[in-house]
């Protein structure tokens, strides 16, 4: 029997006001679930601005703990919707020590666990480390009533081991809550390529894993304290386990996606591309080198 699922992803602009990008993300939530999604992943860190375009410690006053506040909102919302949710949030686990995590939350309001995001950049306009420590709690994959699903987060899309891991753990679907845009001086030249690199190699990841991918993006621009900013491109998309986009947002709306899915392509993809089952994991020790002299 087929297991036809429909993932949601919504993807919105965001404000200053904590409580503004809340409702945005439940009205995104509502309409997705209005439409039939099951699965309903939101943007990465969608309660407040970019703050991370800056190094200032007035932005640790936005971490929570999680479980928190805002994901048992989250939780509530699940429950009533019969909905997955996927919530990216930033995390106070300590004084000094926070971190860049997802909740993952089941259709029936429970709290599955969490992810906290393995890859932390440093660029221009994205200087996470100042904020966020490295995840600690490895790749996962959780069971929900609609399927078996991984979450990874934003810079961690770039990496095939993140993807390859997550896998191994059976996610049928990858989720990547993101916020990724241009430097608006770049985009003229390294526009198009930039985010022809970053759609590419998540599709890349479906293929080599044989799963689903869902990438839900920020859109809109954002100066958090003044300068140039960031213009968040938008275009969250869905692919199938061959890499074919079977649904994609706009670079420039808020937007809500519906796709339905079936999840037992993954299994004939899996059995008739058998990627996994032809690694040389005898051969693969040097992986774990930073690099092979």
């Amino acid at each position: 029997m087929a297991q036809k699922v429909k993932i949601g992803l919504v993807q919105n602009r965001c404000t200053v006001s904590g409580e503004e990008n809340l409702a945005a993300a439940e009205r995104g939530i509502r309409e997705a679930a209005q439409r039939g999604a099951q699965i309903i992943c939101l943007q990465e860190l969608f309660t407040s601005l970019y703050f991370c375009q800056v190094e200032d410690h007035k932005y640790f006053e936005l971490g929570e703990s999680l479980p928190g506040p805002t994901t048992k909102k989250m939780q509530s919302l699940a429950g009533e919707l019969g909905v997955v949710l996927i919530a990216s949030l930033f995390e106070r686990r300590a004084a000094g020590v926070y971190h860049n995590t997802a909740a993952i939350i089941d259709a029936d309001g429970s709290y599955l666990g969490k992810y906290r995001k393995m890859h932390i950049p440093d660029d221009p306009l994205f200087y996470e480390k100042f904020y966020f420590t490295p995840g600690d709690l490895g790749f996962q994959a959780w069971d929900t009533r609609f399927g078996r699903i991984g979450v990874c987060i934003c810079w961690d899309q770039w990496y095939p081991e993140a993807a390859r891991l997550t896998a191994l753990r059976g996610a049928q679907i990858l989720f990547y809550p993101t916020a990724i845009g241009w430097h608006p001086g770049e985009k003229s030249h390294y526009g198009q390529r930039q985010h022809s690199a970053w759609e590419t190699v998540q599709r890349g990841h479906a293929v080599a894993n044989g799963c689903y991918v869902a990438a839900s993006n920020r859109v809109g621009h954002e100066a958090p304290d003044g300068g140039e900013g960031i213009e968040f491109w938008g275009q969250s998309f869905i692919c199938d386990p061959s890499g074919q986009i079977l649904d994609k947002a706009p670079p420039d709306e808020e937007a809500v996606l519906v796709t339905e899915i079936d999840l037992d392509t993954v299994d004939t993809q899996r059995t008739h591309w058998p990627f996994l089952r032809d690694r040389r994991i005898d051969a693969y020790a040097d992986i774990t080198k930073r690099l092979i002299d």
